[in-house]
């Protein structure tokens, strides 16, 4: 029986090393894996820390444009303000040619019965004027006629 032992000593020595053996494959596998994963985190830092960098500069760009945007936009205010002046202008201009336009339009309905009777007393004065040197003129004729 005690050869037993010793079969039975020698089995769980064999197995141990077995485990052994196939735990240090297992700790040896898992170490390249970390290795990798190392790898792979370091490259990955680079990525995140150039991205980062990048969008840092793009963002100080788009302030550096929106600050360009909001100078040209308060430029641009001066020349709506003066279009609008300009406007208004007109605007005015407008209303008081529309005033002339009334005072005149008024001045003329008032004077119409007058400028109506200056015309026809001009027609008179200009029929006495024609007869006249029609008149004259027959005159004139008779008188050459005589001679």
């Amino acid at each position: 029986m005690e050869w037993l032992m010793y079969v039975s000593v020698a089995v769980i020595a064999i197995a141990f090393a077995f485990l052994v053996f196939y735990i240090i494959q297992t700790l040896l596998s898992m170490k390249k894996t970390m290795e990798s994963v190392s790898t792979t985190v370091e490259e990955l830092q680079t990525q995140v820390d150039g991205i980062t960098k990048e969008s840092t500069q793009l963002l100080h760009k788009t302030n550096k444009l929106a600050d360009d945007l909001q100078h040209k936009s308060d430029s641009l205010n001066s020349v709506f303000d003066a279009a609008k002046d300009l406007g208004d202008s007109f605007q005015n201009i407008n209303q008081s040619v529309k005033k002339v336009s009334s005072a005149v339009s008024s001045k003329a309905d008032e004077n119409s019965e007058q400028v109506a009777q200056a015309v026809k007393w001009g027609n008179i004065v200009l029929e006495f004027w024609t007869k006249y040197k029609a008149k004259k003129t027959g005159e004139s004729k008779s008188e050459k006629d005589e001679r």
